[in-house]
């Protein structure tokens, strides 16, 4: 069994490369439609969702950054066309939203999507003794679970 660059096993670091780059194509179009509901909203809550939204789409590119450098890192290419990202991503497009709570459920699937191929990733990377991978996922888990409380109350 040969390992990579970083001392991991080729054949596993393939593996979770693969998941990250699913990862990525979701984090494209979570930024994508971030930005989106950013630009759109309307009525009386949108001073507030337009600031929330615009932190969304603001952390999506640091991850998507983060995501595409761990590929890298792991010696394998990021996807990098929407073409591709669209052929395997779970989100989907956000078209034509512009109110409160329909930007609110749209922003909170996003993240139910992210979290489940966030924590197999993470089962993976710990499988792998990947550490790197490890702490990126923990803690982009531990914010979004944070931010898919804060969402879930506002539309208490």
């Amino acid at each position: 069994m040969s390992n990579n660059q970083i001392g991991l096993a080729t054949d596993k670091a393939s593996e979770l490369a693969e998941k990250l780059n699913t990862l990525l194509a979701n984090y494209q179009l979570f930024y994508v439609n971030s930005r989106a509901l950013h630009w759109n909203i309307k009525g009386e809550k949108f001073f507030e969702l337009h600031q929330k939204f615009e932190e969304l789409y603001l952390d999506s590119f640091e991850k998507v950054d983060e995501i595409a450098e761990r590929i890298l890192t792991l010696g394998h290419t990021p996807l990098h066309t929407f073409t591709d990202y669209l052929k395997i991503a779970k989100i989907k497009e956000a078209a034509h939203i512009s109110g409160a709570r329909e930007s609110v459920e749209t922003v909170l699937e996003g993240h139910k999507t992210l979290l489940e191929i966030e924590r197999e990733i993470l089962e993976l990377s710990g499988d792998l003794n990947d550490e790197g991978t490890n702490a990126l996922m923990s803690d982009y888990i531990r914010e979004q679970e944070k931010s898919v409380w804060m969402y879930s109350a506002f539309l208490k």
